[in-house]
């Protein structure tokens, strides 16, 4: 079955590694891929303000079931990533993280593996209200890009029941797709990720 994927990187840092990525995906016919977006787009939206942004990639994420997060070095810390993210939690769209560092760039670079971005976002309780948080010089703190509280409800994975964090990362698997294979196998990491979703 065809799923449509939505993919959340780093354009700056690893486009070149990004469109590998998707090339590969392209070929095999397995997958139905968003987010590949030119980057002009994305900067001209940006130029329009945050409220503009935030419009534009959620409607990137319409019509997908799985959220693949395409981790570099820097992936982690960036703020629109993160939004990818959490939006993907409220749409209910399975998650996992790919890391890409093991693929080369236009320079024939090899990156450094970074931090995994689902484990810088997270859920916590407080109040009887569900809100996100997110990882900030080492401090989790209320996630700002979206503050209200979510329903138990909108969860795929079990809420949390106090004011500890509980990271994204425990209930989404985390491939790399150099050492793992990936050419061969993220048609399947990704059905794996909409399977725990129930998507």
């Amino acid at each position: 079955m065809a799923r449509r994927t939505f993919f959340s990187f780093h354009y700056q840092e690893d486009v070149w590694r990004v469109f590998n990525v998707r090339n590969c995906l392209v070929v095999s016919n397995d997958q139905a891929a968003d987010g590949f977006f030119d980057g002009s787009v994305f900067e001209a939206s940006q130029k329009e303000g945050d409220g503009a942004l935030k419009t534009f990639l959620r409607n990137g994420l319409k019509n997908t079931s799985v959220t693949c997060v395409l981790a570099g070095q820097y992936t982690a810390a960036r703020r629109w990533v993160r939004y990818e993210i959490v939006r993907s939690v409220l749409k209910g769209n399975g998650l996992l993280t790919v890391d890409i560092h093991g693929l080369r760039n236009n320079a024939k670079k090899l990156g450094v593996k970074g931090t995994d971005p689902l484990a810088e976002v997270g859920v916590y309780l407080a109040n009887d209200k569900i809100y996100f948080a997110e990882l900030k010089d080492g401090k989790w703190v209320k996630y700002s890009d979206y503050a209200s509280a979510i329903p138990a409800s909108d969860l795929w994975f079990d809420a949390p029941t106090s004011r500890t964090v509980v990271k994204l990362s425990k209930h989404c698997m985390r491939y790399d797709f150099a050492a793992q294979n990936g050419r061969e196998n993220i048609a399947g990491w990704i059905e794996t990720a909409a399977a725990l979703a129930g998507r």
